[in-house]
């Protein structure tokens, strides 16, 4: 799985050579950042379920015409599936923090996710909703540490970026 530390190993081992100091200062720099991430990745574990029905529900408050028929959410099965994606997101912003890099919501998540929601008519907007809601909603310190809060921001953007 790719994670900074792996990308910077496999970066020197193709060129030939060994890390440079500057590669060893992101890796320490990921290193350093490492407790925040994991504590970010412990509270979102720890209440998953209630940001992803806050984010969902955003979701469906900002665009209501989603429920409407011949929608992407005209019935329960389709909404259990925007709010089931939500969470497969968030899984994935879990597992990113825990390995400090992007490499699970690169591989799992982003890579063609703009494809299939284009082909199954889906709006990413609705999506890029639920994501940037969660951000937002975000209180430091009631939820995490200010650098807790930092690093699931900056994942939150990751995907959001990616989406649109």
């Amino acid at each position: 799985m790719k994670s900074v530390i792996t990308t910077i190993i496999s970066a020197a081992d193709a060129a030939g050579r060994f890390p440079s100091s500057s590669d060893l200062e992101s890796v320490q720099g990921n290193i350093q950042r490492a407790a925040a991430r994991l504590e970010a990745a412990e509270k979102l574990g720890g209440n998953h379920e209630e940001v992803v029905k806050e984010a969902g529900d955003a979701c469906f408050a900002k665009y209501p015409y989603l429920k409407n028929p011949g929608e992407a959410g005209d019935s329960q099965e389709k909404i259990n599936k925007c709010y089931r994606d939500v969470d497969h997101y968030m899984r994935l912003i879990n597992y990113s923090l825990v390995v400090g890099g992007t490499g699970p919501l690169d591989e799992w998540g982003i890579a063609g996710a703009r494809e299939v929601y284009k082909a199954l008519n889906l709006p990413g907007g609705a999506y890029i909703a639920s994501f940037v809601f969660a951000r937002d909603r975000l209180c430091i310190p009631r939820d995490m540490s200010a650098q807790a809060g930092v690093e699931f921001g900056a994942a939150l953007d990751y995907v959001i970026n990616s989406l649109c």
